[in-house]
């Protein structure tokens, strides 16, 4: 009877030491690196940090934020794919990755369900419609007599597959036809939209209220189901004329598949502290966006409903796979 409650003792304290890092060391015991698809200085950037200094109060180990821009955030998550499934090399990313590049792209080198552990998602941020101020629409109903007057002569700009996404959503039900006008990121798509190269765009309101602020834009509509303070004058594309249009973008936190489930639960806590931190709360206000967090679970089911909504939005638009 001993021996049996002693093999038993054992066995539980060595399958303690398997689920935790660094033995039976209280997980967090080292830094956390954090890795992006993004360069540095943009809002996912940004949002790693805030979140990284909160957890770093919380825990006492540096988190670190590792940029590693490229084929859409296709090199940042192939990283974390193959990293240690330990809890200490992170993944935050947006539906570009998840929920996009399956659709945009032949082949990736990593599979946005099967490699990793979702973690939580943390915020959910919508977009302006803008046009140059040469456009003669002041509001959505006559971009789109304008764009049905003149079938394609309109160009849109693009740098994400979240501004492309919400644009050919409008083009769908809007029932108009746009010129596509692709970019490798926002910030240069805007530029050209100012200096009128392009004629409209979507785009997020980090990059693009600046612009409206400064009378270098026209804001025609916002993709949010309601009105965001930020500009509380633009009303929705929905109450515009196209009623249940919605879209936007979101960023979440994932581990390597096979993370230990305590590590990801103890990450989602950590998470949830973040997010109701006042320095966090500014940030995500400041950039348009909403707190969103969710348990891993939940992230699961979002993003296989996201996933299936952005290829039904891909397949109507007729958008070739690269």
């Amino acid at each position: 009877m001993f021996r049996r409650r002693f093999t038993a003792l054992v066995a539980t304290a060595l399958g303690t030491c398997v689920l935790s890092p660094a033995f039976a060391q209280p997980y967090p015991a080292k830094p956390i690196t954090i890795v992006i698809g993004s360069s540095p200085g943009s809002t996912t950037d940004g949002l790693a940090r805030a979140i990284g200094a909160e957890i770093t109060k919380a825990v006492g180990q540096p988190v670190i934020v590792d940029s590693r821009a490229g084929a859409s955030g296709g090199i940042a998550a192939q990283a974390v794919a193959r990293a240690a499934p330990d809890g200490y090399t992170l993944f935050m990313t947006t539906n570009t990755t998840q929920a996009a590049n399956p659709h945009l792209f032949k082949k990736i080198a990593y599979d946005p369900i099967k490699d990793f552990a979702p973690v939580s998602l943390l915020v959910k941020g919508y977009m302006l419609l803008v046009v140059n101020p040469g456009v003669k629409a002041t509001n959505v109903q006559e971009l789109i007599a304008l764009a049905k007057k003149e079938p394609g002569k309109l160009n849109f700009g693009e740098g994400s597959s979240s501004a492309r996404v919400a644009t050919e959503l409008f083009k769908q039900m809007a029932g108009v036809q746009l010129n596509h006008v692709p970019y490798k990121a926002n910030p240069p798509a805007v530029i050209d939209l100012v200096s009128g190269q392009t004629d409209l765009m979507t785009v997020d309101l980090t990059t693009s209220l600046p612009q409206v602020k400064a009378g270098k834009l026209r804001a025609l509509g916002v993709t949010s189901p309601k009105r965001t303070p930020l500009v509380p004058d633009v009303p929705t594309l929905a109450e515009s004329g196209l009623p249940g249009y919605e879209s936007g973008y979101w960023n979440a936190l994932y581990a390597p598949a096979a993370t230990p489930a305590p590590v990801v639960n103890r990450l989602n806590e950590l998470v949830h502290r973040a997010m109701a931190s006042e320095g966090v709360k500014r940030f995500v206000e400041h950039n348009g966006m909403e707190v969103a967090v969710s348990t891993p679970d939940e992230l699961a089911r979002f993003q296989q409903a996201e996933l299936d909504r952005w290829g039904r939005i891909i397949k109507a638009a007729n958008i070739q796979p690269e």
